[in-house]
């Protein structure tokens, strides 16, 4: 039987590329969305065009009560094995010092270090049974905080220490490694030439990144670094140097 992937925000954008990536290596898929339905189904359709019944999708609001424990055991539902856990989902906005609010404090921590612990949690008997791994989506911004996102740096961060920690607690069955994108795809809304000029600037390689360079990074976790664990990727042209 094939292997089995739960990629968390699988639906768009970076996503999906590592959805793509891991359904050509072979996996077959659960992918989680929150807003993004018509995407989802829309890359379900495609993928299965490829390979047939071999992709289910999940909608979940991973901030809500009972919801982990609800997609896990919907996901074990399906194909009854996880090996593969990808934590994606991210919600990602500016909290300027002096106006954030307790929602927004909630909403970043949720989505990028609570959700990411609980799933973890949730899905280690099952890695533990496969000798599974996880991999974490981290950023730049968790190892380098960026000025007026205090909040998202801080979760980010957050993060790159949990993906340690797990990779300790979840030793020796189970490997836990994290990818910190740097400038993938430029944030949704508005973004003049002279920002994106002063992104571009500051790295090294001089361009952006592509989501494919995300999901081959893991992929390579995911599939063949077979004596690596506790460890966070950079794939970000050189920026963080």
């Amino acid at each position: 039987m094939a292997k089995v992937a739960l990629i968390t925000g699988g639906g768009r954008r970076i996503g999906a590329a590592i959805a793509d990536c891991l359904h050509r290596e072979g996996f077959n898929l659960v992918v989680h969305f929150r807003r993004s339905k018509e995407a989802a189904v829309a890359l379900r359709e495609r993928l299965e065009a490829r390979r047939p019944d071999s992709v289910r999708l999940i909608h979940a609001d991973l901030a809500s009560a009972g919801a982990i424990d609800a997609l896990m055991a919907e996901t074990l539902g399906f194909w009854e094995r996880l090996d593969v856990l990808v934590n994606n989902a991210s919600a990602f906005y500016p909290t300027p010092l002096g106006s954030v609010t307790e929602v927004q404090w909630e909403e970043l921590t949720a989505s990028n270090l609570k959700a990411p612990f609980s799933l973890a949690q949730a899905a280690f008997p099952e890695l533990r049974r496969r000798r599974g791994c996880i991999v974490n989506l981290a950023d730049i911004y968790g190892l380098r905080p960026r000025k007026g996102y205090p909040v998202y740096s801080v979760a980010k961060a957050g993060l790159v220490a949990l993906t340690r920690a797990l990779a300790l607690e979840m030793a020796p069955h189970v490997r836990v490694n994290a990818v910190a994108p740097g400038a993938i795809l430029w944030p949704e809304g508005p973004l003049d030439e002279a920002e994106k000029q002063a992104v571009l600037a500051v790295i090294p390689l001089a361009r952006m990144g592509r989501p494919e360079d995300i999901a081959r990074a893991v992929r390579y976790l995911a599939c063949e670094a077979d004596y690596v664990t506790g460890q966070v990727l950079a794939v970000d042209g050189g920026r963080s140097l």
